[in-house]
């Protein structure tokens, strides 16, 4: 049954996200306008309930999967989780916060991300790009090859997955969403709607048509409200 109705605050909202889907669980946040992002940033069209439900979605995921400019847009840093968080994690056998795994052609990721040695983000790039950052010497970071001279997503996911990450959030941007549902490997969408309008922002790199030959049917388990956001989640 879908649950329609107005929450209290982010306690009562995290309890409807609690149990994240084995594969692709997407988090995004568009205008009432449909605008992406404002000025290249989630930030102005962000509340302090939705930048809260951020960080409960990720102490719920095995991994943090984020496009590389998204990354720099938005100066990524290591997961930041809440006590109550790492003691739920400890409970579950998972001892450290999930790590952000970034996706990039070209190995440039935000100097904060790879700030601190206890917590070193994923690379995932292509076997090209690979033997290139080899040659740097820089060890800051693991690495996954997941094509040879572009990134194939399908892959990126199968990776993590035999890793250990299964439970895999995307936090964006629209052209790593586009890439994965083309990919089939999406199971859940969390869309948060925010009341602001942003007019035409750019963002992403659609070099492509879709492969789609339909759209993909979701299955709506929450429209939620709360200070005049609302908050969607959609599963396969």
């Amino acid at each position: 049954m879908v649950r329609v109705g107005t929450v209290s605050g982010i306690d009562e909202l995290a309890s409807f996200y609690a149990e994240p889907p084995e594969g692709v669980r997407a988090n995004m946040i568009y205008s009432a306008d449909g605008a992406a992002a404002f000025g290249g940033r989630t930030g102005p069209l962000s509340s302090q309930t939705d930048r809260e439900l951020l960080r409960i979605l990720r102490g719920f995921a095995d991994v943090v999967l984020v496009g590389a400019a998204t990354a720099r847009a938005e100066n990524y840093g290591p997961v930041q989780l809440s006590d109550s968080q790492h003691a739920a994690r400890r409970r579950g056998g998972k001892l450290k916060p999930p790590p952000v795994a970034v996706i990039s052609r070209t190995a440039e990721l935000p100097t904060r991300l790879v700030s601190d040695p206890s917590q070193p983000p994923l690379l995932v790039t292509s076997a090209e790009t690979a033997a290139r950052h080899d040659r740097t010497g820089n060890p800051r970071c693991g690495v996954l090859v997941a094509g040879e001279r572009s990134v194939d997503v399908a892959t990126a996911v199968a990776l993590l997955r035999s890793h250990g990450l299964s439970r895999v959030l995307c936090e964006g941007g629209p052209t790593l969403l586009d890439e994965l549902v083309a990919a089939d490997a999406v199971q859940e969408v969390c869309v948060t709607l925010a009341p602001k309008l942003a007019a035409s922002q750019p963002i992403g790199h659609r070099q492509q048509p879709s492969s789609l030959a339909l759209p993909a049917t979701l299955r709506l388990e929450h429209a939620l409200v709360h200070d005049d956001y609302l908050f969607l989640k959609y599963c396969r």
